[in-house]
Parts: structure tokens; sequence; C-alpha cells
């Protein structure tokens, strides 16, 4: 993610190669690396750790003592078996504004569900996809009864073995 300054000084000069940017910036960019933050990204009671990649930024312990979905977790973990992960995808063509909601089901070009629309600013955003069907064409039924077509990426920060 890189680094953010907040400061009262307006002068990107601070850092050398800064720049001035606001908070849509921000999510722009995190969305675009797959970051996912807070319950709008991971909704309490559905989100899973491993699955939201929280692993790959340090944010689950393999030796600490107990947590809530400690077990669970910890199995999955070691089996090796992870079936959906949260992607940065990018939506293409026009659609209108809040014509896609949070849950909305992702699909694959033969309308099989390929995973869930999690969160997004514009055309970009997360979304929960099953790894066997990102390779194929996807797409969302917006609001309207319209077709978004969706590309998902594989963040460079993710390690080599996952991508």
């Amino acid at each position: 993610m890189g680094w953010r300054l907040l400061t009262q000084d307006e002068s990107p000069a601070l850092v050398p190669r800064g720049q001035l940017a606001d908070v849509w910036d921000y999510h722009r960019h995190r969305y675009q690396q797959g970051v996912p933050e807070g319950v709008h990204d991971l909704p309490p009671g559905v989100a899973l750790p491993l699955e939201s990649n929280l692993a790959f930024m340090n944010g689950i312990s393999f030796t600490k003592g107990c947590y809530i979905g400690q077990e669970l977790t910890a199995r999955t973990h070691h089996m090796g078996v992870i079936r959906k992960r949260l992607f940065p995808v990018q939506l293409l063509g026009s659609f209108p504004v809040g014509s896609i909601t949070p849950g909305t089901t992702v699909l694959t070009e033969s309308g099989q569900a390929a995973g869930k629309y999690r969160a997004g600013q514009g055309n970009v955003g997360l979304a929960l996809l099953y790894l066997e069907k990102i390779k194929g064409p996807l797409h969302i039924r917006t609001i309207g009864s319209g077709r978004v077509a969706l590309t998902t990426s594989v963040p460079d920060w993710w390690p080599t073995a996952t991508k």
C-alpha cells in the first residue's frame, strides 16, 4: 500500500515524489491492490480470514492462543485448500451509479455463480470469487437488468504460490 502521511500542511514537498490525494484516491488504490478494510469489505459473520487474504497481510497468527474462528482458520490453512479468495476486480463499460450492490452474484459466461461482489467505488472493487472460475469471462447483472463485464487481477504483492 505504500506510505500515507496525514498532515495539516498542504505541501507535497514534505516527501520526495509525494503527491496529494483524497480519501477516494486511497480507496481506489486499496481496491486495485486487493486490500479489504472494514465491515463493507469484510462483513462480520460472512468473511473468512483466509478467503479475505488476511494471512498474506500477516493478519492471522497460527501460533497465538485462542481467538474466534481459530480452529476453522488453522485447519483450513494446514489442509491448504482455499476455494475462494477476495480479488480486485475492474468493471468494464458504463453502468448507473448504485446499480451494483454489495452481495450481487458474479456470473460466468454460462450463467454459473462465480462468487459475490463485495464492495467498490466507480469501476474498481473487490469480489469473493471461486479460484477455478476466474480465468473465463465474468459479469454482473445490474439493478436495471443490465449486464456489466468484469475482469480480475492478481496483485503483485501476493505470494507466488497463489498466483
